[in-house]
Formats: structure tokens, sequence, C-alpha cells
């Protein structure tokens, strides 16, 4: 079968202006922010609705051809991109609907970070979000969700109020606490696994005043400042998660970023007092928390060629961060680092088996960042991650692992239970997301 056949036959159950396999909205759908993703669908289909949604996915088993979901596309591994196949272009579906009366929001399945904040932020309303604005929200939030405001109001999966999802035979069903309670289950860490998620249900928070900024220091300062970012760390309230990383700083010498989010009172005073004095210091109250979710952007840009690779810490022991900086150091291009994630409070008070997320303890996620103009840093990504294996807790993040990726199995306890779920709600395997192991 032909693109062409193919387009044909969608087009006959959609409109044709929104069947491309060709022309610039094929080409905004294809293309993805990892730029070594070269696949290419045969078809992008530009979804408007559910309906349009159903009506694709009945096509693409009735035709044969892969099928893939993309709304933000960050996805390093390329999976929002069939090769030879349909791609759903969620886009479209970015709506963001806000009651401020029960703190929570309708946000559609190809709606953004940026999105979710910008429209709980102008009811007084803010919510558990990753590091960045642009990336998908239904993507971030089925597979787990890291972000700042982790330890005052958990994981963005740990947010959700229910799921609009259309399953493997086109079915659309909504799944919540109450209704097909093994799938909610799944979509809280499962990632999209199950069916193309076309609506979620999210709770929003009160709006705190939100201090934060990144806080530079010298890599040979690294074992003092990563020692008392542990004693930091150890005794935090939920209130403060302190996000830290290895990688170049503005005139490209290697540097400890320490990054604080505190989502209500701060010291940042006495905060720096136990870190010392920094290279610089931005640490700031901020007046509108999408603005400066939005900002940071620019830190990661589309174009790039990426690979990544994924560990967890129990803690910086020395050891660990004796690791920590020396492959940073033998990095092979100046664009490549480490980005570490800060685990604790609300996401770590929530049972391992209440969501398919199964690391629910305190701990660090090291974000393997192989980054590079034209290709990307794939033998020291792999390096890193062999080097950092034997500090590491079992497992990763699933979010970040890609196919091609032998792991110790992301899901430890739970992936039985997952197994079986996939199992019963799209045996033939249509969708593929993060791994199942």
């Amino acid at each position: 079968m032909t693109a062409e056949d193919a387009a044909r036959a969608l087009r006959a159950r959609l409109s044709a202006g929104q069947v491309h396999t060709s022309g610039p909205q094929y080409e905004s759908a294809a293309t993805v922010w990892n730029a070594a993703v070269v696949s290419r669908p045969a078809v992008v289909v530009e979804c408007r609705s559910t309906a349009d949604v159903q009506a694709s996915v009945r096509a693409a088993r009735e035709l044969g051809l892969p099928l893939s979901v993309r709304s933000g596309g960050h996805d390093w591994a390329g999976r929002a991109v069939a090769d030879g196949g349909i791609t759903l272009d969620l886009r479209p579906l970015n709506r963001v609907v806000v009651d401020p009366g029960r703190r929570g929001a309708v946000v559609g399945g190809g709606a953004r970070a940026n999105d979710v904040l910008a429209a709980a932020e102008a009811h007084g309303l803010t919510a558990a979000v990753g590091t960045i604005g642009t990336v998908g929200f239904a993507g971030l939030a089925l597979g787990g969700g890291y972000g700042p405001f982790v330890g005052k109001y958990g994981l963005a999966a740990d947010n959700l109020l229910g799921v609009e999802i259309v399953l493997a035979d086109g079915e659309v069903v909504l799944a919540n606490a109450s209704r097909l309670p093994d799938l909610w289950w799944a979509l809280r860490g499962g990632g999209g696994n199950f069916g193309v998620v076309t609506s979620l249900g999210v709770r929003l928070h009160a709006s705190p005043q939100i201090t934060t900024g990144p806080v530079w220091y010298s890599a040979t300062d690294a074992a003092r400042v990563f020692a008392a970012v542990t004693e930091i760390q150890a005794g935090a309230p939920d209130e403060l998660t302190v996000q830290t990383g290895v990688l170049a700083g503005a005139d490209g010498a290697l540097c400890v970023l320490v990054w604080p989010t505190w989502c209500g009172p701060a010291d940042p005073d006495s905060f720096l007092a136990r870190l010392g004095t920094p290279l610089a210091s931005q640490i700031a109250p901020v007046s509108s928390y999408a603005a400066e979710i939005a900002r940071r952007d620019a830190m990661f840009p589309g174009g790039r060629s990426v690979t990544i690779r994924t560990r967890s810490l129990p803690a910086f022991t020395p050891e660990a961060v004796s690791v920590l900086v020396t492959q940073t150091e033998a990095r092979t291009s100046p664009l490549s680092g480490l980005s570490i994630h800060h685990f604790h409070g609300v996401a770590a008070r929530i049972s391992a088996t209440d969501t398919a997320f199964p690391l629910r303890e305190d701990h660090l996620m090291v974000e393997v960042l192989g980054l590079g103009e034209d290709t990307d840093d794939r033998a020291w990504a792999d390096a890193t991650s062999a080097a950092l294996a034997p500090h590491a807790l079992p497992g990763a993040y699933a979010n970040l692992l890609g196919p091609d990726v032998p792991a110790a199995n992301p899901f430890g306890r739970n992936t039985a239970r997952l197994r079986d779920i996939k199992h019963r709600y799209d045996p033939d395997g249509v969708f593929h997301a993060i791994p199942l192991a």
C-alpha cells in the first residue's frame, strides 16, 4: 500500500484537509525535537476531535499500518513518528478548560505544559509539570513526570483525575478512580501503551509564592557542593525541591548546577550560605511561574541530535559524585551533561503499588543527556550509564528509556500487572510507548 492509498482511505472518513502526505502540515508533524530521528510517516492525520482519533485508529487497524501519536514530540527515541505508518497529530487538541472552583482542568491530549500553566495561572492556580514547557503534558504525566513541585504536589501522574482514551478497537472510554480502575492504575506511570489519550482531568493548586533560579559552582567544588546539597535535601520540607546538574556553564567550563524551587516560604540566603560562594546565582521570587517555565525552553531547543540514558541514585555518595564529575569531564560534545531530578515529599509517600509508577522512595533521577549539533553523544551516554550502574537503584525511569536500550526492569513489582492490563486492552500491540520490559 502506498502513502496515497492510505491517504485516500483516510480521506474517505475525514476531511481531506486533515490528511497529509507532504507539505507544511506534514513536515511540522513529522519533525520532532530530536534531530537524530529519521523516521517518516506515510500519512499524518491532523486530529481535531476525539471522533477523528477514533476513525484514524480504526483505519490504521484495517489497513495494517503502524500507528503513532504526536503531541509535544519530545520523546527522544522518536516514537511520536510511525515510520511508514500513520501519525496522529494531536496538537490541535490543545484546549485547556479550567474550573477554578474545583481547582481542576480538562486538558486536551495535544496540550503542552506551557498551555496548562498559562491557563491555570489566569485563575490564580498552578499545575505540577516538568522542568520545561514545550513537552507534551499527556506524555509527561502518563509516564510519571518529575518536576520542581514534586515534593509539594507529587508527580504529574499523581495529579491526574481521569483520562479519556481511545482504545485499540476505536472505543472511547473514561478511566478514573471509579471507572475502569485497572486501566486507571496503569495510565499513571505506564505511559501511552494502552490507547490514545484525547483529554485528561488534572488537579490544580492555589499558586503559592515561587522562589527559584539557578546557582552555578565550579566543578572543582563538586564534592563540597554535593555534600551540602545532600544535607539540604535530607531535611528539605515538601515545599523545597532541589534539582542539580553537571554541565557546561556560560563560558563553556564544566560547572555544578544547583537549582532550588520553593513553593511557599523561602530563605535563599541561608540556602546559599550552606553551599558556599557560587560563581553566579539567580535565585529570586518569580511573579509568573508559567513565564519562568517557558523561559527554560531555550535550554533544550529542538534541532539537536539527542540520546538519553537514565539512572536513579539513592544519594549523592562521594563515589557517585566522583562518577558524575569524571564522566561529564569525559564527554565528547560540549552540549552533553547531566540533569538530576530530586524525588521526595508527597511523591515519596504514595505506595509503590497505588499507581504503575514504582519507585516511591527518596531518590535522585539522573538524566544522562548526550547532545550534539550534528550527531548525538551516544557512546558517552552509554559509558556514563554503565559507570553509574554500581551506585544506582534497580530499574530506570521508563519515560526516558528507548526501545533499543537494555535496562533493568523499569516497573519492578508492577510489571506483571501492567503486562496483563496491556494484553487485555491492546492484545495486538497497536500502541508502542515506553517499554514494559
